[in-house]
């Protein structure tokens, strides 16, 4: 009987934190994709020119990456559960202001602090979610919230696009504000308090990471309207390069810095950060045209382009076990490559049979395709991660990729969308499909590099051979060894997100 009393109590906490934190992560996750199939609405809605449209996207991703890192180390040191019910707040808020937007302007700064919040409040929910679970239930706790996030991703143009059809793009903002004003108060009775006593904010670093991905993003997003030579396009190209770059020094030469830049030195670190990056590049990109090529030139109701996006944004759900399978028995560098090519394949495919009649059937193959491309590489991507660094650096690695994916995306809107206007434009369904069509072979040029990229990473290491019977077995653990799954959540420590993002160990 005592046993059993043990082992509910320690059940209801749990249950409560992964319940919170699960329903908080999928909001911010959809809120990546699920304005997507709604773009062709805000703009017949609110006006504005495709710059407007790709800072709607953009806004939320730029804030949220930039700020991740940093709202984690937040946590640390003025209190998790404090900072994540700040975060909600802001970021339920933030959705109000967005739905009630009368014009794009205000709907683009909504989106932005939508981004602050989602910043401070998702690192947060797998450090509360850790701290809540028993170490042997941990690895499914965090496989279901992995799902949950999974979904959202997955389900994002789908949802999107059936409330812009059937109520109004307003609702995809509006979905969020009843559910975060339930969780403040829940989450203020049910999860525990922690914080990590002595943990720095890195500022100065924040704040060069920030205003560089800004001054870049704003030159590619306004380079079309306002020309690559203009001053204000040439100043953020610029002066954004220049603020990375003092990004990067700062994180060689500062004692504590948000980012180590010694990390980068493995290459298989690099290699699987550079990958992701362009990945996402390729991915979010292609995903902001073909959403709208499916309605303006296809045809299609927005909730028939959502159905219609699920065989590549949801094929990870039905793929994934299989390759995380596939991962364990031959290792995750050729798995990840193999699904990195299959994407950048898909890409191509698309871009090759893209004009204003194709038929969905035609359509169909290169979305399998990419999904099941899709789904290899999100499968082994997060072991593969945390092979390339020691137990300590988990947290920083785990926050540094999903910084770099956010990245990836909103250049890659910038990006793809630069090549649009630069080769078509919305006056026709041909103008549309001139410009999305090299836009494509860009995307698939992007994943495949990240493909290439991808065999930096070292493989699966040789069995050791079997000891002389002269002398003990030798003690060694290899790289590989060190996984999300087989390493506890490190206790709290110093530093930018060492607490917090200590834990992240699966990548949302």
């Amino acid at each position: 009987m005592h046993a059993q009393d043990v082992d509910t109590k320690l059940r209801g906490p749990a249950v409560w934190a992964l319940v919170l934190t699960g329903v908080a992560g999928f909001m911010a996750a959809l809120d990546n994709l699920v304005v997507t199939t709604a773009l062709p609405a805000i703009r017949a809605d609110l006006g504005g020119g495709l710059e407007d449209l790709e800072w709607t996207v953009n806004a939320y991703t730029l804030t949220f990456a930039v700020l991740l890192m940093f709202g984690a180390a937040l946590g640390d040191r003025f209190g998790r559960r404090r900072l994540f019910i700040a975060g909600l707040a802001v970021f339920t808020g933030a959705s109000a202001a967005a739905a009630l937007s009368p014009g794009i302007d205000a709907l683009i700064a909504a989106r932005a602090v939508q981004g602050v919040g989602a910043a401070v409040m998702m690192p947060l929910t797998l450090t509360l979610l850790t701290a809540a679970v028993p170490a042997a239930r941990r690895g499914m706790a965090l496989g279901i919230y992995g799902a949950v996030t999974g979904l959202a991703v997955a389900s994002g143009p789908l949802i999107g696009g059936s409330l812009t059809e059937h109520i109004s793009w307003q609702w995809i903002f509006w979905l969020n504000v009843p559910i975060g004003l339930a969780l403040i108060p829940l989450a203020r009775l049910r999860l525990a308090e922690s914080t990590a006593p002595g943990a720095r904010l890195d500022v100065p670093g924040t704040l060069l990471i920030s205003g560089g991905l800004f001054g870049i993003v704003y030159g590619l997003v306004n380079a079309t309207s306002e020309g690559w030579t203009s001053t204000p396009v040439l100043s953020g190209l610029i002066l954004g390069t220049a603020l990375v770059a003092g990004f990067v020094h700062h994180g060689f030469t500062n004692a504590d810095p948000m980012l180590p830049m010694r990390l980068f030195r493995d290459r298989g670190f690099l290699g699987i950060n550079l990958a992701s990056l362009l990945m996402f590049l390729g991915m979010f990109g292609s995903i902001f045209l073909l959403s709208q090529f499916l309605q303006g030139v296809a045809g299609y109701s927005p909730t028939e382009a959502g159905l219609r996006m699920l065989p590549w944004t949801g094929m990870p759900m039905i793929v994934a076990p299989l390759a995380g399978i596939l991962s364990d028995r031959i290792g995750g560098r050729p798995v990840v490559a193999a699904g990195l090519a299959f994407q950048a394949l898909g890409l191509g495919w698309f871009a090759a049979v893209l004009s204003t009649d194709v038929s969905y059937a035609a359509q169909l193959p290169p979305l399998i395709l990419s999904g099941i491309g899709m789904a290899l590489y999100f499968a082994p991507a997060a072991n593969v991660l945390m092979s390339t660094v020691t137990p300590a650096d988990q947290g920083r690695a785990s926050g540094t990729n999903n910084a770099l994916r956010e990245v990836g995306g909103a250049l890659g809107v910038a990006v793809l969308a630069s090549v649009f206007s630069a080769q078509g434009g919305y006056e026709s369904p041909q103008a549309f499909t001139d410009g999305t069509v090299p836009a494509l072979w860009i995307g698939a040029a992007a994943v495949a590099l990240a493909a290439a990229l991808a065999l930096l990473v070292p493989g699966k290491p040789r069995s050791a051979p079997a000891p002389t019977p002269t002398a003990p077995p030798p003690a060694a653990v290899t790289p590989a060894a060190v996984t999300p799954a087989s390493v506890p959540a490190p206790a709290s420590g110093s530093g930018s997100g060492s607490g917090s993002a200590d834990k992240i160990a699966v990548v949302g």
